[in-house]
């Protein structure tokens, strides 16, 4: 079974410019046939094209709510410059057709009591705090039936990047783990997908993930991970290669799509 994971970074590319190539990352992305794409910062008018798809912060033009048709053509201008202002965007996966989802469940890790009671453990100042809830993130989880196989889980997330704190990005990670497992029941292999921000070298959370007590499959060297738990056979995560994602003189996304494969139980 492949695995795969890439945050679209909403369609733009390294450097950025002002026209989006969404429809090339997913066809790229889906070229080979993965048994599971997980994908990070998608449009929200995009979510519908994938298995399952998720909003995290919605279309909006300032404090007001907009369609995402609207917010499509107002980002249009310069997706490189405007990216999620107006789109807004989620998270999404992809199964081939010859998986089925069984169950769906969504949570948000940087909810608005979460991060009150974080924030104060934390002894985060003001500013700190208004930034950790400016871009709504959530971790998304399906039950997949694989035919004549048990049903395993797939939960796909992205998680805040907070410079100031790393604890603020370990707190939605944790967060994330302990729904994913809770969602899983105990004899389903759990696939912990997407992006992190956390490098294992940096996060001590990341490195009890992999460590005996949750039992998951080791990490990449970057920040976007595939971590599996319950698998027959792992393979090392590998990370495509500047090339393989070249688009004339661009790069598709400012993240590699990364992947693994997976025999299940």
């Amino acid at each position: 079974m492949l695995v795969r994971s890439w945050n679209l970074f909403h369609g733009n590319t390294v450097p950025p410019g002002r026209h989006a190539y969404l429809d090339q990352m997913i066809d790229l992305a889906t070229a080979d046939d993965p048994d599971v794409l997980c994908v990070q910062e998608v449009p929200a008018w995009a979510l519908g094209r994938f298995t399952v798809g998720d909003v995290a912060a919605r279309p909006t033009f300032g404090p007001f709510p907009i369609p995402a048709s609207l917010g499509r053509r107002l980002t249009s201008i310069d997706t490189g410059l405007l990216r999620s202002l107006f789109e807004g965007q989620g998270n999404a996966i992809q199964l081939s057709s010859r998986l089925r989802v069984l169950d769906h469940g969504v949570l948000a890790l940087n909810s608005a009591r979460f991060r009150r009671v974080e924030a104060r453990s934390f002894g985060l100042d003001l500013v700190e705090r208004l930034a950790w809830g400016k871009e709504r993130r959530i971790v998304q989880a399906v039950r997949v039936s694989r035919g004549d196989g048990p049903p395993f889980v797939v939960a796909n997330l992205h998680c805040t990047g907070f410079r100031p704190d790393i604890r603020v990005t370990e707190a939605e990670l944790l967060r994330a783990a302990w729904f994913t497992v809770s969602f899983a029941r105990p004899e389903e292999p759990v696939v912990f997908a997407g992006d992190f921000n956390l490098t294992p070298f940096g996060s001590q959370t990341l490195r009890d993930l992999t460590g005996p007590d949750w039992e998951f499959s080791d990490a990449g060297p970057g920040i976007d991970h595939i971590l599996v738990r319950g698998g027959a056979s792992v393979s090392p995560i590998r990370r495509w290669d500047d090339e393989r994602r070249a688009f004339g003189d661009v790069l598709l996304s400012d993240h590699a799509p990364v992947e693994l494969d997976l025999e299940l139980d």
